[in-house]
Parts: C-alpha cells; structure tokens; sequence
C-alpha cells in the first residue's frame, strides 16, 4: 500500500497591518517605491503650501530682501491664472517658487536657476560684473565639470564658449530658449495637473468640503 504524499504550498511573504492582521504581501518593490516618492513629493509641496513665506527662488530672496516683504499666498483666482500659460507662471513670484519646488521634486530645479540667472545678466550694465557673472554661469550649468548641468546640444555649448572672452548680454540666449521649451513641454503641464496645483486653485469652502469628504 503506497502512502500518499501531501504537498504543502507555503503563502507568500506576510506582513501585519495596523490592526494586526496578516496581509499578504502583492506590492512589488517598484510600485512601493513609487508610492513612496509620491508620497514625498506630496509632503514637498504641502510644506511649500503652508510655508509661503520662505520662498526658495534666487529672485524672490533679492526681491525680500530689498523690500522687507514676504510672499503671500495667491488668490485662487490667481492660481487659476497660471495655467493660462507658462509666461503668466514666471512673471508671478510665488508661482516660481512653488514651480521651482515643484521641479526640485523631480530633480530638475536647475532649469529654473538657470532661466533665472540668465534673466539677470541680462539685465547686467557693467562690463567686468557681466563677464564673472557669465563665467559663474558657465561653471554652474554649461561647462563640462558643471555640477548642475543643464540639457543642450554641443553646437550651443560650444557657442557659448566661445563667448565667455567678450561676453554678450545675449551670450546664453539660445540655451536659455531650450531650457525655456524642457519646461513649458514637459513639466509646467505636470505642475497645472499636480495636486499642489489644484488646492491653490480651490477656494475655502471647496476646500472645507473636500476635507469633510475625505473624513
């Protein structure tokens, strides 16, 4: 007489929720790790949203510090305004900040900073401060050792190089115009769509009524 034989299939890795049930594990590690990175994301630009008064944009430091005001937090009406288009974003100060946070997040905040110092030396008068303020900016975000360097074709590397001997307050305009393009295309479309976004754009009671509905 043959013995019968049973085979036993052990579950899969468990784990214990809250409550102290044990959950099967199904969520692989990529999936985990999205949630996790938007769930920092989400706590990025929460601490933003409730801490208007520490702006993080260059422009908005200098523009404090030389008027002694903080930046308050838009309307939402003026929220709304942002996404009427990417230039309506950069001429408002808070809407830089909270697109600069927004693209740190992403781990692509250098194309802010360097829209933003390129429209400084612009504005540059005296010959020898445009030249270091040039050489400044090639370091940080053009030339080959640059830390935070910025996506550009060769051919415009190379122009700007050229450049920096006798330095034009039009010297960085074609990078600036490409950087311009990575985040009216790609990211400013992402930050209309963010949650972020969206809450500034609600008024109190629709903001009241969503914490109501979510309890």
């Amino acid at each position: 007489m043959q013995s019968a034989v049973i085979l036993r299939v052990s579950p899969g890795p468990a784990h214990t929720d809250r409550t102290g049930h044990i959950c099967q594990e199904t969520v692989d590690k990529p999936t985990r790790r999205r949630r996790a990175y938007l769930k920092d994301l989400k706590s990025r630009l929460n601490y933003l949203l409730q801490n208007s008064n520490a702006p993080s944009d260059p422009a908005s430091k200098q523009h404090n510090k030389k008027n002694n005001t903080p930046l308050s937090r838009p309307s939402p009406s003026e929220a709304r305004s942002w996404s009427e288009s990417f230039d309506a974003l950069l001429t408002n100060k808070y809407a830089r900040t909270a697109f600069r946070a927004f693209l740190k997040s992403e781990f692509c905040e250098e194309n802010m900073d360097f829209w933003l110092a390129c429209e400084d030396f612009k504005q540059t008068k005296s010959s020898s401060k445009m030249l270091s303020k040039a050489k400044k900016i090639y370091d940080e975000f053009v030339g080959p050792e640059a830390l935070r360097e910025i996506n550009i074709d060769s051919n415009t590397r190379e122009m700007i190089t050229d450049s920096l001997q006798a330095p034009t307050p039009s010297c960085f305009d074609a990078a600036q115009k490409r950087v311009y393009g990575l985040m009216m295309n790609n990211t400013y479309p992402r930050f209309i769509q963010s949650e972020f976004y969206q809450n500034l754009c609600k008024t109190t009671e629709e903001t009241q009524e969503d914490a109501q509905w979510n309890r």
